[in-house]
């Protein structure tokens, strides 16, 4: 029987997923998996012209993502927790938003048969931050395909996340609003987030919708 826990954290682009999965690792003496996005060869392509090169983009996520996880996390769970910058699932949020019709219809049946393969989260982590705060960080981070990055793309995808993890069904969500946290700089953010984590954990995880506002929000 797994005694190890999984922990998924989630957000729109520049939330915070992997530096906050970064400084949990000791706190919960776990594994981390990160995200693999860089090898992608139709990311930069996929920000200047979404309609054209979004198929091509979630396909290789998609299959770069079992790819990872599929291995990896049974893996990871034999001998200690895993705290991932992701979720298997999040691939459907793209794909609704950035393919249609004849190519979104085979994307979904590709995505049915492989995601039965792979583990679900005993807790989902969800960041949430408001457009302007998601933009600025963005730029802070200033990577050279993102420098594009569209406003309103934003503003849809943060949508797109809310509804998508209001209605999750495989684990549980924990939503925490970012917007007036900043966990890098402020240990006190970090430890508030930290104390939620642990106390939902501790608290088991039958519930499937958990909502915590954050300090100012």
């Amino acid at each position: 029987m797994q005694t190890n826990r999984y922990i998924a954290i989630e957000g729109v682009i520049g939330v915070g997923k992997t530096t906050l999965t970064r400084m949990a690792q000791s706190v919960f003496q776990a594994e981390i998996l990160l995200e693999v996005f860089e090898e992608n060869p139709f990311l930069a392509r996929f920000y200047q012209d979404r309609k054209r090169y979004g198929f091509q983009t979630q396909i290789f996520f998609l299959l770069s993502r079992y790819h990872q996880q599929h291995e990896s996390i049974p893996t990871a769970l034999a001998h200690a927790n895993l705290i991932s910058d992701y979720t298997f699932d999040k691939n459907q949020i793209f794909a609704r938003l950035n393919i249609e019709d004849a190519e979104l219809a085979m994307y979904e049946s590709v995505h049915r048969i492989i995601a039965t393969k792979i583990p679900a989260p005993d807790l989902v982590v969800y960041l949430r931050a408001d457009t302007d705060i998601l933009m600025e960080r963005i730029a802070q981070r200033d990577r050279s395909y993102e420098r594009s990055m569209d406003r309103e793309y934003i503003a849809q995808l943060g949508g797109a996340y809310d509804d998508f993890f209001k209605h999750y069904a495989p684990a549980p969500v924990l939503t925490i609003d970012t917007s007036h946290l900043d966990f890098v700089r402020h240990s006190d953010d970090l430890r508030s987030v930290i104390d939620r984590i642990q106390a939902q954990l501790e608290l088991g995880t039958h519930q499937h919708q958990l909502f915590d506002g954050g300090v100012g929000g």
